[in-house]
């Protein structure tokens, strides 16, 4: 076995001990409420209506956070359709030339009808060397997964995936049912920590559950508030992570604020437009990954036009995804090829919708 091969088989499998963790985490807590809380202190004296109250509650709060997190990991990352990707005339010619202007022209050729807005910090076609393709907007390559991601945010070590357009929703909804279950173990395990620690009741194999219990889950608590209040800043914003740190660059400059349409429609985004759908995990996100509308749509009725558009496909991992032709997308001012190469690589951005 190769080297490099060796090193990648070791990457995913060091990769699954975070998610291990919070696996062991969970199921011992389920065991701490359930079984040493719930029956042996609190049924074992002798209230009942509270014990029913209580196992009723946690288990709709451990279902949503379980299925939220499931959905997180194995959700595949979206990558962009294959009209990103170079033929193979034009990969073999851009590989012949040396010269990265001449790089630069084969690749706004091929950039003429597809929906991008974006550039490199430097206005050049942002192309992925390793994957061969001329990244979407809001689209990066990820050393982790290997791959391009559409919208990416971030890899995240706690589910072992990377966190983009496909389940970005889902990541939202585990930090949010995170910490509701820990919010409500912690308020419902007050009670009788303070009861063990002052000694009011029996010194049983369940105080070392319940004291444990209630400190683990208000540290987890206390730092997914962080994080999650984090988050919702940034969907409020509609930026990513990466954006958050380096603004997208778009024709005339670079501008943080460049894919914002009013926190309502921001929200939306994420979270589609059927109210119904928001704290399930199910996908409702609006758009296809590879355009999205920005702040000037007002400004481009042809772009405004298909910003609401929100079909429904099956990918390969049947997981339903949001599509439209990418020719719904080409940007009018870019049918000259002419002015596109006139223009060059400081105006080689193509209007797009979603």
């Amino acid at each position: 076995m190769a080297p490099w091969t060796l090193w990648r088989c070791c990457q995913r499998v060091v990769g699954w001990v975070p998610v291990l963790f919070i696996t062991f985490v969970v199921v011992w807590s389920y065991y701490a409420y359930v079984v040493e809380l719930c029956v042996f202190t609190i049924f074992g004296n002798e209230e009942n209506g509270k014990t029913v109250v209580y196992l009723v509650a946690f288990h709709l709060f451990f279902v949503m956070f379980v299925w939220s997190y499931w959905m997180t990991i194995f959700t595949s990352p979206a990558s962009p359709s294959k009209e990103f990707y170079l033929s193979n005339s034009e990969k073999e010619r851009y590989e012949k030339e040396f010269s990265q202007e001449r790089q630069q022209e084969i690749l706004r050729r091929a950039a003429r009808a597809l929906p991008i807005y974006t550039t490199s910090a430097s206005k050049t076609i942002r192309y992925c060397e390793k994957c061969q393709l001329i990244k979407p907007d809001r689209a990066h390559h990820c050393s982790a997964c290997d791959s391009c991601i559409l919208k990416m945010d971030h890899h995240c070590p706690w589910v072992n995936n990377c966190v983009g357009f496909s389940n970005y929703k889902f990541f939202l909804l585990f930090l949010l049912y995170s910490l509701l279950y820990c919010l409500f173990v912690a308020a419902t395990v007050l009670e009788y920590f303070i009861k063990f620690w002052t000694n009011e009741l029996t010194d049983t194999r369940a105080k070392f559950h319940v004291l444990f219990l209630f400190f683990v889950s208000a540290m987890f608590f206390i730092s997914v508030l962080s994080l999650f209040s984090y988050h919702c800043w940034l969907v409020g914003k509609n930026r990513t992570t990466i954006e958050s740190f380096r603004a997208p660059t778009f024709s005339y400059g670079p501008d943080g604020n460049g894919f914002s349409l009013g926190c309502s429609k921001n929200w939306r985004q994420v979270f589609g437009d059927e109210k119904k759908y928001w704290l399930l995990p199910i996908f409702s996100s609006l758009g296809d990954g590879c355009s999205f509308p920005t702040r000037l749509v007002g400004m481009d009725p042809e772009q405004a036009s298909v910003t609401n558009r929100n079909e429904y496909a099956r990918s390969g991992s049947n997981q339903p995804f949001p599509i439209k032709p990418l020719s719904e997308s080409k940007n009018r001012l870019l049918d000259s090829e002419s002015q596109w190469l006139e223009n060059g690589a400081e105006e080689g951005i193509v209007k797009s919708g979603v």
